[in-house]
């Protein structure tokens, strides 16, 4: 083929033509002067006409209207008016099958440009690309041009000027109306990767941009419509999930009907619950080997492992979390959804849950009279093989869970499964030392369904009231956002295997012993002679307590939590003038008490006492329900342990909690400025 004979388009209509359709117009200065003059376009020698418009062109010359047309007076009937364009300073891209419009690449593959991306193409840097243009695979994601692609702008081998037709130029101004349209309207656009950045996506959908686009990946059965494209729809089922925005609101933010948000919701939440939900939650996706080697922490696994001789079981923590939704007018569903123990309607969702905090399953929701507490759901879950878990446990394993799932002990003794339980007061007033010390040990682990719970309510529509008309549709939600939080959100509870090893042998170690300091107590009576203890300034009388840092603070409660109270208790603890009152006996040496107000009864106050010796913390004993635990100890223990031992011995005061009763009024205070003398408000 002649190289003159390579320009795939007519220059006149721009249509795509056949070798045989081709007309050069090398050798024709009459028919290229008539072209450039009277279509005000530029023309080379090596451009080429279609045979329509060469013959088009010869029919014109017999015309003497000022635009060329149909001669009424020719034999040829079926001949079209030659096409009236014009051309104007805009670049343009050209028209090319064999290389990429932007890169200039000639891949084995090339996409035919979508219509928005050339608008984008257009609006962002002012070049125009003709219908019909190609381009590499990589530079269209979604079907709009990726932000690479338009950094990168286009080939140096651009048009100057580009040659539109009446019809092209008002196909073009309502493109541009339209794309203003409707960029002025939504305040929202996830299809452009320029409009929102990676913590936009993270505020409106709790999923970074990285994140959002591998959940992309995974939705397949969405139809992308006029209204809204794929990534939009899934993007309005999580804003609606983690904003906790109803219909109405999303409709005025994608500028949509609150009919098409409906129908939005609907389609993502399918289909993610049909390809994406089943490959990261249940317990058919993960094999009992990888929850043991990968999502099995080894403090747990000494914990409650180190007394087996068979393989290592697998641990699981068990418990149920709550759904909020409305009263209904069915009186039957509204007696069995009402909760005696939180005083309103709910749901429960049952949460299996590893050790590291990974959601193995989520069962449920389940409703919440008394036939369906605890151990009534677990002993349900178990007789209806939910998920087959049955042939998925084995001998041995063990579920960590609360005192709820007291009556499941049987039920799961019979297909081999030990339950770790914390232990029961059993009409005594304190735990013992025993007892006390392996309840911390299931508390030290069991924490983690608690959190993973407390995940799954970051999605601000799971923690709020329920419309009773998404109760069919609770399930899904919950199941979703768990699947979310197992594939893109770390583990909660991690450690060294090292440190794990260490903490486990120190915390075995100490649930074998007694302790002595309680049993000091009980024999000399110190907790019923009241007249024997003083209170006095620590600062003035505790100047051989042992100073402290944090770390070994946290050395001594073998975890976090207790460290976190001890600064509202002080807090409390500490008179209006600052100072800080601790118990003393003058025959006690080096043995110093202290009264602690309980945070949830006010006329309760817990008696507790410290051996402390040579710049060490020998023993503890507290009179609350565990206070005699020598595994870690109580938080009453450990605000006292942290005032006497760090805060007060900062340069810079230790900041506590923030009295928000300041700004409030208070009745109690108007009661007595009144017995005072004042004048009562109420008075008339």
């Amino acid at each position: 083929m002649s190289s003159k004979l390579r320009p795939y388009s007519c220059v006149t209509c721009c249509k795509r033509v056949k070798t045989s359709e081709r007309r050069p117009l090398s050798g024709n200065k009459a028919l290229r002067k008539f072209l450039s003059k009277r279509f005000v376009t530029d023309l080379n020698e090596s451009d080429v006409v279609c045979n329509k418009c060469r013959q088009l062109f010869y029919y014109s010359l017999k015309q003497e209207s000022q635009y060329p047309g149909l001669n009424p007076n020719s034999d040829k009937e079926n001949v079209a008016p030659l096409e009236i364009r014009t051309t104007l300073p805009i670049p343009s891209t050209g028209y090319r099958h064999d290389a990429c419009a932007v890169c200039e690449k000639k891949p084995r593959k090339l996409v035919v440009i979508p219509e928005q991306s050339r608008l984008e193409m257009f609006v962002q840097l002012g070049v125009f690309m003709k219908e019909g243009s190609r381009c590499c695979p990589t530079h269209i994601h979604g079907g709009h041009m990726t932000s690479e692609a338009l950094n990168q702008g286009v080939s140096d081998r651009i048009r100057k000027s580009t040659s539109f037709s009446v019809e092209g130029m008002n196909d073009l101004l309502d493109s541009l109306r339209n794309y203003a349209k409707r960029n002025a309207s939504i305040r929202l656009d996830f299809d452009s990767e320029a409009s929102l950045t990676s913590e936009d996506y993270h505020n409106l959908t709790g999923l970074t941009r990285t994140q959002f686009d591998d959940l992309m990946a995974n939705v397949l059965e969405i139809k992308s419509s006029k209204s809204r494209s794929i990534r939009t729809c899934v993007a309005i089922l999580l804003m609606k999930l983690r904003c906790a925005l109803d219909n109405k609101m999303l409709a005025t933010l994608f500028n949509m009907k609150k009919w098409q948000v409906r129908r939005a919701v609907s389609s993502a939440r399918r289909s993610l619950m049909s390809d994406f939900v089943p490959h990261n939650l249940g317990f058919g996706h993960i094999s009992r080997e990888d929850v043991i080697a990968k999502h099995t922490r080894p403090l747990a696994q000494e914990l409650f492992s180190s007394g087996l001789a068979n393989s290592i079981p697998a641990l699981l923590v068990l418990d149920g979390t709550y759904i909020y939704i409305q009263k209904s007018t069915n009186f039957s569903f509204s007696r069995r959804s009402f909760s005696l123990h939180k005083h309103r309607p709910l749901v429960k969702p049952m949460m299996v849950v590893t050790t590291s905090g990974y959601i193995v399953s989520v069962q449920g929701p389940y409703l919440s009279d008394s036939k369906n507490n605890d151990a009534g759901i677990l002993n349900h879950m178990i007789k209806k093989n939910a998920e087959e878990m049955r042939s998925w446990l084995n001998d041995g394993d063990t579920f960590i869970v609360d005192r709820g799932f007291r009556d499941s002990a049987d039920v799961l003794s019979d297909i081999g499964i030990r339950m770790e339980m914390p232990c029961f007061l059993r009409g005594t007033k304190q735990h013992t030392t025993e007892e006390s010390n392996s309840s911390r040990l299931i508390t030290k682990v069991r924490w983690v369904v608690e959190s993973a719970n407390g995940r799954i309510k970051r999605w601000k529509y799971l923690d709020r009231t329920v419309s009773n008309t998404q109760i069919p549709f609770i399930g899904d939600y919950v199941r979703i956002a768990a699947a979310l939080s197992n594939k893109y959100c770390p583990p909660l509870s991690s450690g060294a295997a090292e440190d794990d090893q260490a903490i486990a042998s120190k915390m075995l170690y100490l649930s074998q012993k007694g302790n002595e300091l309680r049993e000091l107590v009980e024999n000399e009576g110190w907790d019923r002679r009241s007249s024997l203890w003083k209170a006095m300034d620590a600062d003035d009388v505790a100047t051989d307590f042992p100073i402290l840092t944090e770390e070994e603070i946290r050395n001594i409660t073998l975890g976090t939590y207790q460290v976190k109270m001890a600064k509202a208790y002080s807090h409390e603890h500490l008179q209006e003038d600052g100072a800080y009152d601790i118990l003393i006996a003058e025959d006690v040496q080096n043995i110093i008490g202290a009264k602690i107000q309980s945070r949830h009864v006010s006329a309760k106050k817990y008696q507790c006492w410290i051996h402390h010796r040579e710049g060490a913390i020998l023993s503890w004993y507290c009179k609350c329900k565990a206070g005699s635990r020598v595994v870690g100890c109580c938080a009453h223990i450990t605000s006292v342990l942290w005032y006497l031992g760090y805060a007060r011995h900062q340069s810079t005061p230790v900041k506590g909690v923030r009295n928000w009763a300041d700004h409030l009024d208070d009745a109690a205070r108007v009661v007595d400025e009144s017995d005072s003398g004042s004048e009562s408000p109420t008075e008339e």
